[in-house]
């Protein structure tokens, strides 16, 4: 019996789902539709109509798609003859007789703009200039990924992807957040490392030999890289990717930065000669250039693959509304990607609102960038942020006085850029958006 298109996807969804499986991402749905159809469209096609580069479909998405198929029938599947072994395999079975206690998955439902975007989520835009070259980069023996964009700009759902990647190959993958570490962890070198040693063995599912590695008279920095080398990697036979988020955090702390970056620039090296070195692979995520003095042969940051993430352009914006579900014009679309410089934070959180709310954007806008619009805890959140040091203050209440770029100190410029305040512009700065010169205009004339 033939089965219709949406209970072919939902068989095959319920199948992948009760073999323990995954469930299938928005994209991968999307390829599997369109392999279904009589008209089939190219890969090229689907990556220009849902914001993927088609790199990323032909060479990963669509290949371990059609595996994951062919696993479960037990036949290899193709894009071309898909519809016809899914229909033999599935075109008998009911999915309540055949997974009884399986119930499919519900409509795809608004999710909290916080935060990282879930890995299925289909409210994630891929970069697409970017993303696969990182894909392919993380597998390279004594790869380093540095991945730099201001507050809330899309890099610790970008990092979560590479990693969830990385795994899919087999690779062990390692996540710390500096965010998350303790004060106490930052008032020395050695405290840092034994934090570092200790997450990093506990994240690996192994034993702490930390005591039996540590010796104070050799010292923190060579402590830990013999703990690494004689004990971690040793244990581990499988690719390692460690993943070092919000890595400006070390900045406010000079002296221990040096040592660490240093540290991290020296285990890179050494994945080139040691054996064991060459299983460990890096990604280095922060929001600003460094601005502490650093010598350029002890900084991670002039080495490996760097990737800069930038605001959404107009039609990732366009993209991003349709899956929201959202009919606007151009010139609404237009409107909205200017006033919050195309922040996919910011960019998301309206979209949610209008969903969610039933308020159309025009509406929605009119108030954005007051104390009571939909932005109200973002721009408290950075107006606090921006209040910690006074300096700051003064430096923005500078930039946004006037419509001409200016240049500013340097470091002021890193920090409020690290914040998503500024854009910077060869020795000059200007504000990132029209919604953070219009708030803070009003709120700082106040000081």
């Amino acid at each position: 019996m033939v089965k219709s298109l949406e209970e072919l996807l939902g068989l095959t969804e319920a199948l992948v789902i009760a073999k323990g499986k995954n469930p299938l991402s928005y994209i991968q749905k999307i390829i599997l539709t369109e392999a279904l159809l009589e008209t089939k469209k190219t890969y090229d096609q689907i990556a220009e109509e849902n914001g993927y580069s088609p790199s990323y479909l032909k060479n990963g998405v669509a290949p371990h798609l059609w595996q994951l198929l062919s696993d479960l029938v037990g036949e290899k599947v193709t894009k071309a003859n898909c519809r016809c072994l899914l229909d033999r395999e599935l075109g008998t079975k009911i999915i309540p007789n055949v997974f009884p206690e399986l119930v499919l998955p519900k409509p795809i439902s608004l999710e909290s703009p916080e935060g990282q975007v879930p890995l299925n989520s289909i409210f994630y835009i891929e970069r697409s200039s970017s993303e696969p070259m990182c894909y392919q980069e993380i597998k390279n023996q004594g790869a380093l990924l540095r991945i730099k964009a201001p507050r809330k700009m899309g890099k610790t759902s970008l990092m979560a992807r590479i990693l969830d990647d990385a795994q899919q190959h087999g690779y062990y993958s390692v996540r710390l957040s500096l965010h998350l570490a303790s004060s106490l962890v930052f008032t020395s070198t050695e405290k840092f490392l034994r934090w570092l040693c200790a997450n990093v063995t506990q994240q690996l599912g192994l034993e702490s030999e930390l005591d039996e590695f540590w010796d104070e008279d050799v010292g923190a920095l060579v402590s830990s890289s013999l703990y690494f080398q004689g004990y971690l990697l040793e244990k581990i036979q499988q690719p390692i990717v460690l993943a070092l988020d919000e890595v400006n955090q070390l900045f406010e702390y000079p002296s221990l930065a040096r040592d660490i970056l240093a540290l991290l620039r020296s285990w890179h090296e050494e994945t080139r000669d040691i054996s064991n070195w060459q299983k460990l692979r890096f990604v280095i995520v922060y929001s600003t250039d460094i601005y502490i003095p650093l010598d350029t042969n002890k900084s991670p940051f002039n080495v490996g693959l760097g990737i800069d993430l930038y605001p959404f352009n107009l039609d990732q914006v366009k993209i991003l509304s349709q899956r929201y579900g959202l009919r606007l014009t151009d010139q609404e679309l237009k409107r909205l990607t200017e006033f919050v410089g195309g922040f996919p934070y910011l960019v998301r959180l309206a979209f949610d609102h209008c969903v969610r709310r039933n308020i159309p954007l025009p509406e929605l806008l009119e108030q954005a960038n007051t104390d009571i619009g939909i932005y109200s805890d973002h721009l408290h959140e950075q107006l606090w942020l921006l209040q910690q040091d006074p300096n700051l203050v003064t430096a923005y209440q500078q930039i946004i006085s006037t419509t001409h770029p200016i240049k500013i100190e340097q470091v002021k410029a890193f920090k409020l850029k690290s914040m998503g305040l500024v854009h910077i512009h060869g020795n000059q700065v200007i504000p990132s958006c029209e919604l953070y010169r219009q708030y803070f205009q009003e709120c700082l004339s106040e000081v």
